[in-house]
C-alpha cells in the first residue's frame, strides 16, 4: 500500500508540473497578444499625430501668405515648433522658410524689416548656429 501512495506522489507532482506549464504557456500567450495590441495602437497613436502634424503643416504655409501680421507669426511659430519637435520634418521646414523670405520679403534698404521677416531670420539663423 506504502507503493500506492509514493506513485499517487508522483502522478499529483507530475500533473502539477504539467499543470503549470499549461499556465505559463497560456500566460505567454497573453502576454505576447497584449503587447501585440499595444504595439498596434502605438502605431495608429504616431500616424495619427503624423497626420495632425501635416494638417498644421499644410495650413502654416498656406498662413505665411496671409495679410494679416498675427496670422503669419501664428505660422511662423508653428513651422518653428514642428522643426523642433519633428526632426525629419525640419530640412523642409527651414526650406520653405527660406524660400519664402527669397520669394516674398522685398529689399528693405535701411528700413526694419516687420516681425514676421525678422522671426523668420531669428528661426533660420537658430538652426544655422545649431548646425556648427
Amino acid at each position: 500500500m506504502e507503493w500506492w501512495i509514493g506513485l499517487s506522489e508522483i502522478v499529483r507532482n507530475l500533473g502539477l508540473i504539467l499543470a503549470a506549464g499549461v499556465g505559463i504557456a497560456i500566460a505567454y500567450r497573453r502576454v505576447e497578444a497584449a503587447t501585440r495590441q499595444a504595439e498596434s495602437s502605438n502605431q495608429q497613436a504616431e500616424l495619427a499625430r503624423r497626420d495632425h502634424v501635416a494638417e498644421l503643416f499644410n495650413r502654416s504655409v498656406g498662413q505665411l501668405g496671409d495679410d494679416k501680421l498675427e496670422v503669419r507669426l501664428g505660422a511662423i511659430y508653428t513651422l518653428r515648433q514642428i522643426a523642433n519637435d519633428f526632426p525629419d520634418l525640419s530640412d523642409p521646414t527651414y526650406n520653405l522658410l527660406s524660400a519664402h523670405m527669397r520669394e516674398t520679403a522685398p529689399d528693405y534698404e535701411d528700413e526694419e524689416p516687420p516681425i514676421d521677416v525678422e522671426e523668420i531670420i531669428r528661426t533660420i539663423k537658430d538652426r544655422l548656429s545649431k548646425n556648427e
